[in-house]
């Protein structure tokens, strides 16, 4: 029978002492690692915001606007970032103690694979509403028409789009089933006039008579600030069964365009009632077979 003896048990405790403590400086180095490619990550993350900033300023958008819209991106980007730091940390510390991670990363990919099959549409939904949000494509506030439905957009998440229409209706859309978007009040709105007007009226002095009015509801000191300069006559642009089409336009500031193009309209038949220019109707001349016209009536 052999007997263990001090000068047999001393290398083998000196090696598993070596040992022992190679792996907890290791284990002490991968965090530290982990803690430091964190600290990069946030000044990488302060450095996108200044970027961001610089971005939405240029495009002239508002102050609380761009700050709640970078927040949102770069809080996103930072959860993920820092679950991908700390993940990979994990799974190498558990290798330094031994532990067989094999089986766990064997499980962990057959469990991603059957959620990623089971929530492929809420994946679709986030990744869609992170490019919406990160391009800006839409924003709280404004007034946009998604796959044919228009309202104001009263919440924008990752997963969802939500509308509210004029009747008052709320009208959600996930992200990922958004097709057509259309922004009616980014940067500037417009609202667009089509004039009808008698074809025995002179269109200059009808033209003239719109610039007129445009030029006194500048003045105005309630409708004159939303107005974003003269107004852009196009000119004749249709002829109709019973009148002449002369279309314009008013540039406006964001969703003040259906405000003033009321009170525009308004004083524009004021104005054209005073100097006698007629806003037609449907009218008819009928002819019976074999009479001749009638004459019209004195």
């Amino acid at each position: 029978m052999s007997y263990l003896t001090w000068d047999k048990i001393e290398p083998l405790a000196l090696s598993y002492g070596t040992s022992a403590g190679m792996a907890l400086l290791h284990i002490i180095l991968i965090i530290l690692a982990g803690w430091i490619a964190v600290r990069f990550l946030r000044k990488a993350l302060a450095k996108l915001t200044q970027v961001l900033e610089r971005m939405t300023q240029e495009e002239g958008d508002s102050h609380e606007a761009t700050d709640k819209r970078i927040k949102t991106l770069t809080g996103l980007l930072g959860t993920i970032s820092k679950f991908a730091i700390w993940g990979t940390v994990t799974i190498v510390v558990l290798t330094e103690v031994g532990v067989e991670i094999a089986p766990i990363l064997a499980g962990a990919g057959i469990a991603g694979l059957a959620v990623g099959f089971g929530a492929q549409n809420l994946v679709r939904d986030v990744i869609s509403g992170f490019f919406i949000v990160l391009e800006n494509q839409v924003r709280v506030g404004d007034v946009a028409t998604v796959n044919g439905t228009g309202g104001l957009v009263e919440s924008i998440t990752f997963r969802t789009m939500v509308l509210r229409d004029l009747s008052g209706v709320v009208h959600v859309f996930p992200n990922g089933s958004i097709t057509t978007l259309a922004n009616q009040t980014k940067g500037w709105s417009a609202y667009v006039l089509n004039l009808g007007i008698a074809y025995d009226q002179d269109t200059d002095a009808v033209v003239q008579t719109m610039k007129d009015v445009h030029e006194e509801l500048m003045k105005d000191p309630q409708f004159g600030p939303k107005l974003l300069g003269p107004i852009e006559v196009f000119g004749v642009d249709d002829f109709g069964d019973s009148s002449v089409t002369i279309k314009a336009r008013l540039k406006t500031l964001p969703i003040q365009q259906w405000a003033v193009g009321r009170e525009y309209r308004r004083r524009l038949k004021q104005e054209m009632d005073k100097r006698g220019i007629e806003i037609p109707f449907p009218q008819r001349t009928l002819h019976f077979a074999g009479q001749p016209p009638m004459a019209p009536a004195a």
